[in-house]
């Protein structure tokens, strides 16, 4: 665990596992010290993982301004210097693709294979959910609409026959929220990275990368729409197929549904599926 002084802001992370150098960039609100994370997947036990709280959030530096896309993505590449890696493998989650996405087109450089989780490229090909709109509810309605949004599964019928653990998932929320809010700077952080992924969108550009890339989503996604990301991985350079996409019974976070999904992107992480 240790900080990093990039040229714009500083930034905590940390190193654990062993094996080849995989940069895991996380989702919305994302925070090292919450559970489910980099170091909780079984990717931890394959590669050597580099995790990291975004700008605004976490144990990292909140600057009070605006963010860009251009900015998740450059932090990316200044945290990559700052560690010593001059190339790897990365993976995002969430709002973690898209940043994924902007590391990728703007240093590909650095990038020896991508996967890209419950993500969307925005623009023509469509955009994740609005989250922003979610912002100002009261923590118990952002959860519930968090949790409902995350599986278009959990319809009405699903709430009355699971109640229990719908009530669960959304106190867990409720709690991730409010310790955001507790962090000093952490509510505008996170609202800084909510007003970000609006402007994303790399769908004219996507099909500008060259490294071997791969698209992971959950069929049952109510943020990062399946269609949305089929079109994204139709895009890719050889995408038209389908080649680049790959999806799981389950829903925003579908490798926690799904048993197949982690060992399908570790097999392409590690190039295995090339064979």
């Amino acid at each position: 665990m240790a900080y990093a002084d990039t040229p714009d802001l500083r930034l905590y992370y940390d190193i654990r596992g062993r094996g080849p150098r995989l940069l895991f960039i996380w989702g919305t609100g994302g925070d090292l010290r919450q559970v489910p994370n980099a170091f909780t997947t079984p990717l931890a036990d394959d590669f050597t993982v580099l995790a990291y709280d975004q700008r605004g959030l976490g144990r990292s530096d909140k600057p009070d301004r605006p963010y860009g896309m251009a900015d998740y993505g450059d932090d990316a590449a200044a945290l990559l210097d700052a560690v010593g890696w001059d190339r790897c493998a990365v993976i995002g989650v969430s709002f973690g693709g898209m940043v994924a996405q902007e590391f990728a087109l703007r240093h590909p450089d650095r990038v020896t294979r991508l996967a890209i989780c419950c993500a969307a490229a925005g623009g023509a090909g469509g955009a994740s959910y609005p989250l922003h709109q979610l912002a100002d509810l009261a923590p118990e309605d952002q959860a519930r609409e968090m949790v409902l949004l995350g599986d278009t599964r959990r319809d009405a019928a699903w709430r009355d026959a699971n109640k229990p653990l719908c009530d669960s998932l959304i106190a867990d929320r409720v709690a991730k929220l409010r310790f955001t809010a507790a962090q000093p700077g952490g509510e505008r952080g996170a609202r800084r990275q909510l007003e970000a992924r609006r402007g994303h969108d790399t769908f004219e550009r996507i099909g500008q990368l060259a490294m071997p890339a791969r698209v992971f989503g959950g069929r049952y996604d109510g943020i990062a729409a399946p269609e949305a990301v089929a079109a994204m991985a139709a895009r890719l350079p050889g995408g038209a197929d389908g080649a680049h996409l790959r999806m799981f019974e389950g829903g925003h976070l579908f490798f926690q549904d799904d048993p197949a999904a982690f060992p399908a992107i570790a097999q392409f992480l590690s190039g295995a599926d090339d064979a």
